[in-house]
């Protein structure tokens, strides 16, 4: 079974306006199968885990493009990145859009090549696993607490209950487990921790010892959904900090993990400047963690962390698949006020808390920290690198499990986990 997915018009425009496609991402979430389903009849398909191939590719890479001439889908060209000079080179003599379409597993190790060969000539897009509303059959726009537009979607989707979200927490986002529900799921996230270390780590000199990096990836899930701590990563796994920090950034760069920054602004004072972790696949994640069953994770120690895991990861999925980098932060001070997630974009501040529950009480207090931030003159505002921007703070949420949109009070709404 073939799940349409909701970056297909990011791609589409994407070769319409570049001659080079990247499609980055994790391990089987999909890459291949939809650009093969994109393809068309015309476009050549080659694969270099064929090891045949990428000998020839590694060997005599001007031979292989012309043998493989465009239009033409590369799979996993990290492999042979002798490629990456002669693709240059025939894009800016052909200057014809969509001529390649590029995949790629080890993202840290391609990137490398892409920056200094095909910038400006490359666009790139970074696939993860299923969300929740494409293995639903539907496809919206990029999350925000826009009330009329999230009134809209309730005609459009079915309610879950708490259960059934926490049954697809548990399964996670990986299509095979939704195109065969016969495949063993323990057996399938131990296949892919495996071949994830094998092919993905084992080549990279910054990782001698594979068994401690699975120890540290168990770690990292453990955490998920807390700020990062490099001294205690360390110390649980018994590597120094700076390892656990480039760790860090080998599971970041695998698109295994996402960090969401702190928000940070002159008007708000002692905010914390660790960022969050959250794994993108809870299914891989609950996995690491030993969790047994959804019934055992809903109700078990970590069953928040994972909830707020799940909505993070669908809302980042979803600026993703608009082709757009996520706007996501969060707040965090030095007299422990958090809130959630924060997405900033336009000028305006939402703030959003997620529970698990259907009403939490007292869930934006909280948000009153972000007063500030609107009573501050304009060149107190400091964000990501830009100054003298007007901030708002706008509609705030809390995304839970309430039967329908519930106003919180005049600025405020609770909104189902299931509308995200």
């Amino acid at each position: 079974m073939y799940y349409t997915r909701t970056i297909e018009p990011t791609i589409r425009k994407i070769n319409d306006t570049f001659p080079i496609l990247i499609v980055t991402g994790p391990r089987q979430v999909g890459k291949t199968t939809l650009l093969t389903n994109m393809a068309g009849m015309d476009r050549k398909i080659v694969s270099l885990d064929n090891p045949t191939i990428r000998a020839f590719a590694k060997n005599d890479p001007e031979l292989f493009i012309q043998r493989y001439s465009p239009p033409v889908m590369i799979d996993e060209v990290q492999y042979a990145p002798e490629l990456f000079d002669y693709i240059k080179i025939y894009a800016d003599r052909e200057k014809h859009c969509g001529d390649f379409w590029l995949t790629g597993s080890q993202t840290f190790r391609m990137m490398k090549h892409v920056t200094e060969s095909l910038a400006g000539r490359a666009g790139i897009v970074q696939m993860l696993g299923l969300s929740n509303d494409e293995i639903r059959g539907i496809h919206f726009s990029p999350f925000h607490v826009d009330i009329l537009e999230l009134t809209q979607r309730m005609t459009q989707v079915s309610p879950m209950t708490l259960s059934e979200i926490f049954g697809r927490i548990f399964r996670g986002s990986m299509p095979r487990l939704y195109e065969n529900p016969d495949v063993d799921q323990a057996q399938y996230y131990e296949s892919y921790i495996e071949t994830y270390l094998s092919r993905d780590i084992k080549d990279l000199s910054q990782v001698a010892d594979e068994t401690a990096f699975l120890n540290f990836m168990s770690v990292v899930a453990a955490r998920t959904a807390t700020n990062v701590n490099y001294e205690a990563l360390a110390n649980e796994v018994g590597i120094s900090a700076p390892t656990a920090k480039h760790w860090l950034s080998i599971l970041v760069s695998s698109g295994i993990v996402a960090l969401i920054q702190p928000y940070s602004n002159n008007a708000l004072k002692r905010v914390i400047k660790a960022p969050r972790m959250y794994f993108l696949d809870t299914g891989l994640c609950a996995h690491l963690t030993r969790w047994s069953s959804a019934e055992t994770l809903e109700a078990g120690a970590m069953g928040g962390e994972f909830f707020e895991t799940w909505v993070v990861s669908e809302i980042y999925k979803s600026y993703l698949n608009a082709g757009q980098k996520p706007p996501l932060y969060f707040y965090r001070d030095s007299n422990k006020k958090e809130i959630d997630l924060i997405i900033y974009q336009d000028g305006v501040i939402t703030p959003i808390e997620i529970k698990k529950n259907s009403a939490p009480k007292n869930a934006v207090k909280n948000f009153s920290v972000l007063n500030p931030i609107e009573q501050a003159p304009d060149e107190n505002a400091v964000f990501s690198g830009t100054t003298h921007l007007k901030v708002k703070v706008g509609t705030g949420a809390v995304i839970c499990m309430p039967a329908d949109l519930i106003p919180v009070d005049k600025k405020n709404w609770y909104i189902p986990a299931w509308l995200i």
